[in-house]
């Protein structure tokens, strides 16, 4: 079994900034991509930043320029800098990772999510 544990979520007033990091443990053998989702009330989840394992990334076109997602790979460790933070960024954010257990199966885990709330 693979588990992600997330934290970082919070309050935030409009501009601010947060962190967010996922670490993933278990039964890993390696990780390809590592994302970040968010579900706000009433609408369907979406991405909004994935990360490979070299390192590219693509994000939603709502956050360009304003958040950054990066990985630290001996650690199994997923973050997401989110700068100029908006209200419309306010939703659960969940943590998913894809690759490969250490039996050969593929893998593909999601966080508890972690709430992110922009309000002044």
């Amino acid at each position: 079994q693979v588990q992600l544990v997330e934290s970082g979520g919070g309050l935030v007033q409009p501009g601010g900034s947060l962190r967010l990091s996922c670490a993933a443990s278990g039964s890993i053998f390696s990780i390809n991509v590592m994302g970040w989702y968010r579900q706000a009330p009433g609408k369907q989840r979406e991405l909004v930043a994935a990360i490979r394992r070299g390192g590219r990334a693509n994000y939603a076109d709502s956050v360009k320029g304003r958040f950054t997602i990066s990985r630290d790979n001996a650690k199994n460790t997923v973050y997401l800098q989110m700068n100029s933070l908006k209200p419309e960024d306010t939703a659960v954010y969940y943590c998913n990772v894809e690759g490969v257990q250490l039996t050969g199966m593929p893998l593909s885990s999601w966080g508890q999510g972690t709430q992110v709330t922009v309000s002044s």
